[in-house]
């Protein structure tokens, strides 16, 4: 995202961005290979945030995705292994 998000006022632009540090060739591959899609979450998170103050953790986490593992070799999440 370049320029302003604000145009001044208190106001904001109805702008929504993804800031990534990827250039070339990897650029190219997270657009349009591995992005299979992208959730608008601000009512998802008002809903969880309202039932865990409620003291409601266990609707809250029903609420929640599942988050499975990464399927990548351990080599490369370690620093200095491949």
């Amino acid at each position: 995202m370049t320029g302003p998000t604000h145009p001044g006022r208190m106001s904001l632009y109805e702008i929504r961005a993804l800031r990534l540090g990827l250039g070339g060739e990897a650029t190219r591959r997270y657009t349009d290979e591995w992005v299979v899609s992208i959730t608008d979450v601000p009512e998802l998170a008002k809903r969880v945030h309202s039932l865990v103050r409620e003291g409601d953790q266990a609707a809250a986490r029903e609420l929640l995705p599942v988050e499975e593992p990464y399927p990548a070799a351990l080599g490369h999440l370690v620093p200095g292994q491949a």
